[in-house]
């Protein structure tokens, strides 16, 4: 229970006590003590990748490799004619199982045996065991 006008009046305009053995915090370092606390740091990110879809690898039979081969073959023969190129290739995930599936066409350039790489005009390079398709067009 309190008496006057207001609950506070007898100690409002009292200065702020300031105590010889501790400084005064800086505002900014006051303020930091209320900020949000982030107990899960990197929750989010780990949701979001264990979310993230890959595809499988699928295992090429003997008729898909054998008509790979061909290809390859064909285009070795063909190098100096520069042929325009549509690859369907597979690339392994960094951070989980699985990968997943791109296309990319172009002019080719060359095809690097101890290298086992296929390069094109631009620059691009597909690693050759990652291919599962070839298309000349």
């Amino acid at each position: 229970m309190y008496y006057g006008e207001h609950k506070y009046d007898d100690i409002i305009d009292l200065p702020r006590p300031v105590l010889k053995k501790h400084k005064p915090m800086a505002i900014a370092d006051r303020a930091a003590q209320f900020s949000p606390f982030a107990a899960l740091t990197g929750y989010d990110s780990e949701v979001s990748e264990a979310a993230r879809l890959t595809d499988s690898r699928l295992e090429l039979d003997e008729d898909r490799l054998s008509e790979l081969n061909a290809k390859i073959n064909i285009l070795r023969d063909n190098l100096s004619e520069r042929p325009e190129v549509k690859v369907e290739y597979f690339v392994p995930d960094e951070k989980k199982s699985g990968g997943a599936y791109f296309t990319f066409s172009g002019q080719l350039r060359r095809i690097d045996e101890y290298a086992k790489k296929i390069i094109f005009s631009d620059g691009t390079e597909i690693d050759l065991e990652c291919v599962c398709r070839i298309e000349i067009l």
